[in-house]
């Protein structure tokens, strides 16, 4: 379901009425109950608990204990074609400046050898919510704000909500099966995991969610994780949710996997520069355009624009034809736009450069009307290049 921003939640903000109000950053050493619109603490000097109470001015408390939280009351409600009212959670990293003690997150995925975790859950019947299970992750090393990527692990679903975007296809990580959901909230991009059925425990590596979320072309090796965090969004209800326990850890050592696009090396701001220099004489160009998944009304594709010339390219504009039936809804690492079947996928701020040889890549989501076929000609800044 789209939702808007998570929190917004800044040191220092006091709730009158609370029951208790905890400050950000204290270190819980018995149960305590948080009340407070964003307040936090710290459990077992390693992980953040917090309220979260982002999206209602409804009360909503949780019990913190030294392993978890739970969810004490939730006067809060919202539609489910809405956002959630909140994400009562526990973290290891950073989020909004709150950074979890003795983190080594933000770190580059390229760095990590394995992030193995575990996470036990209860459920109540009679409410609206899931049970997600996110991961933060941005082209810089990103303490504060909104992240340019989320992946977002459904443990369990209650209610007639649904992952932000259109389902892209089905895959087996951690050992069990996963509907793969593909979108952005308007603010980050977005892939979901979700459960066929709910999972109350599970202990898996994080890090085969992200590299299945890099092979599909989301991000690449040299982007960063800055955040873990699992806990609940409720729509309506959710008294007695808990989290009985969690456990993270972000091991050193390196992937073996190189990335499969270009990586960034600043964050993509909200639109491309405003010219292309021409390719320079005597330039050419190579397309290599993979439909990465299809499904019976969509697919999403995979598009490596390679500069097989002598010169530099300096902002690059690939314009191409897309079959009938076919209509882009959504665009990472370039901005895609769309007039009838006329497409113009121009670059961003850190991919606009091609030297001779370089390589660089951009993918899109995209419905469907009947049978799927890909596009046969391609032409960078007006000169055609060669699909391969």
């Amino acid at each position: 379901m789209k939702r808007s921003l998570r929190a917004i939640a800044a040191a220092g903000l006091l709730a009158a009425g609370s029951l208790v109000a905890v400050a950000l950053g204290g270190n819980a050493s018995a149960d305590t109950q948080i009340c407070e619109q964003f307040g936090s603490t710290v459990i077992g000097n390693r992980y953040v608990v917090q309220n979260n109470r982002w999206g209602t001015t409804a009360q909503q408390c949780i019990n913190v204990t030294s392993t978890g939280f739970s969810i004490t009351r939730q006067d809060g409600s919202s539609p489910t074609n809405g956002a959630p009212v909140s994400y009562p959670s526990i973290f290891a990293g950073c989020h909004y400046t709150n950074c979890s003690p003795g983190t080594n997150m933000p770190i580059q995925v390229k760095s990590i050898s394995s992030a193995p975790s575990s996470i036990s859950y209860d459920y109540v019947s009679g409410a609206i919510y899931d049970a997600a299970y996110d991961i933060w992750l941005d082209p810089t090393p990103k303490k504060d704000g909104v992240n340019q990527m989320e992946i977002m692990i459904w443990f369990n679903r209650q209610g007639s909500i649904q992952p932000i975007g259109s389902p892209v296809g089905n895959t087996t990580l951690a050992g069990r099966s996963w509907e793969v959901w593909r979108g952005s909230n308007g603010q980050n991009n977005v892939i979901s995991y979700l459960a066929p059925s709910p999972i109350q425990s599970m202990s898996f590596d994080v890090m085969e969610f992200i590299n299945d979320t890099r092979n599909r072309g989301a991000i690449t090796n040299d982007w960063y994780l800055t955040s873990i965090q699992a806990g609940f969004e409720p729509w309506q209800g959710g008294t007695g949710l808990a989290v009985n326990s969690f456990s993270q850890s972000v091991n050193t050592g390196g992937s073996t996997t190189p990335p499969t696009t270009t990586p960034p090396t600043s964050t993509p701001p909200s639109s491309p520069p405003p010219t292309t220099t021409p390719p320079p004489s005597g330039t050419a160009c190579t397309v290599k355009y993979t439909p990465t998944s299809v499904w019976n009304n969509g697919f999403t594709a995979d598009v490596v624009i390679t500069n097989k010339g002598s010169g530099t390219i300096n902002g690059w504009n690939l314009t191409y034809n897309l079959p009938s039936g076919q209509q882009v809804t959504n665009a990472w690492n370039a901005t895609v736009t769309q007039s009838g079947s006329a497409i113009s996928a121009k670059n961003v701020s850190f991919n606009g450069t091609l030297s001779p040889g370089a390589s660089t890549s951009f993918g899109y989501q995209a419905t469907l009307s009947g049978a799927y076929t890909s596009p046969t000609s391609f032409s960078l800044n007006g000169v055609t290049c060669t699909r391969i």
